[in-house]
């Protein structure tokens, strides 16, 4: 047999490249713009030190004589100052590239969280069922009980109280991330149950229970790739989810301090100012949050209607 005839295994790039996933996404313009936007905001925001005008945390660049200037391109505006300032000086554009910064790593950090609880409670749910099923589905349902917004208020005022307010500020980024995740973690578990309660009845599932395989390597070697559909597309959904909750949390006063300019903060620090005619320090920071969320949202409502074949009509 000459090697002519001996097919070929296709690589990973060409395999990708050949995929219906690729296919459809290159037809559909919402979703390519919706991507290309994201990457965008991604870009920028991990690039904030290279690009920014100035470092919002380097307090000997700030001159409190330049607070509350209007864009460039307004009466009285700087040059230096693209965006504006805000109250404190802060170049409104260096510090909305670093607040982006700080509001992904959050987001994309607590829906990392969310999905370690989620997979480990629903694989456990949905595979050994019974007693263990129905604790902690019972317990997801308490979780959902309460508000990411009331688990943060407790938590907050536990830890404050604990530790102090300024032990608080140096880990508000780390109690963030872990009250968005431990309080969102149960849309992971339900949609990951629901889906092993399909597969482990399926014939793979038995052969390898057959073959002597140990309970959690048929979980998370067999059953859980067969689930990644409906992961990818609530984990698309939940990071935009997140980057609102860290904004909402941020513009309560229960987020990060001022001295670390989140999008949330930013909105909140701009809206006291808003009404004396500083509009800019929470109008920019608010187009960027609400174009962020958005896209973050039609990419995941592109990957819900693709991953169903039922909806999804090209």
């Amino acid at each position: 047999m000459s090697q002519a005839n001996v097919a070929t295994v296709p690589s990973a790039w060409e395999r990708f490249k050949q995929s219906d996933f690729l296919y459809y996404f290159k037809r559909d313009k919402v979703a390519m713009t919706s991507f290309t936007i994201f990457m965008f905001f991604l870009v920028m925001a991990l690039a904030a030190p290279l690009i920014a005008p100035a470092d919002p945390y380097d307090l000997s660049s700030i001159d409190i004589m330049d607070s509350e200037l209007p864009p460039s391109w307004m009466e009285d505006g700087d040059s230096n100052f693209v965006l504006g300032t805000d109250d404190q000086g802060r170049d409104i554009l260096s510090t909305i590239l670093y607040g982006s910064r700080l509001s992904l790593t959050i987001g994309f950090l607590a829906v990392g969280l969310q999905l370690f609880l989620g997979i480990i409670i629903g694989l456990s749910a949905g595979y050994f069922g019974g007693r263990v099923d129905s604790f902690l589905m019972r317990f997801a349902d308490v979780q959902l009980s309460f508000s990411t917004m009331m688990v943060a208020i407790i938590v907050s005022a536990i830890f404050k109280a604990s530790f102090g307010t300024e032990f608080y500020s140096q880990y508000a980024v780390t109690m963030l991330v872990v009250i968005i995740g431990v309080a969102e973690w149960p849309q992971y578990a339900r949609t990951i149950r629901a889906s092993v309660l399909a597969e482990k009845k399926k014939e793979y599932v038995e052969a390898a229970r057959v073959m002597g395989f140990k309970a959690p390597k048929i979980m998370f070697r067999h059953i859980l790739p067969n689930c990644l559909s409906p992961i990818l597309v609530i984990s698309t959904v939940q990071i935009a989810n997140a980057i609102m909750s860290e904004a909402a949390l941020s513009f309560l006063g229960l987020g990060l301090p001022v001295d670390q300019p989140s999008l949330g903060s930013l909105i909140s620090i701009g809206f006291n100012y808003i009404f004396s005619g500083s509009w800019w320090i929470t109008v920019f920071p608010g187009i960027v949050l609400i174009t962020l969320v958005l896209v973050v949202n039609l990419l995941g409502d592109w990957l819900r209607d693709v991953f169903n074949p039922k909806i999804y009509k090209g």
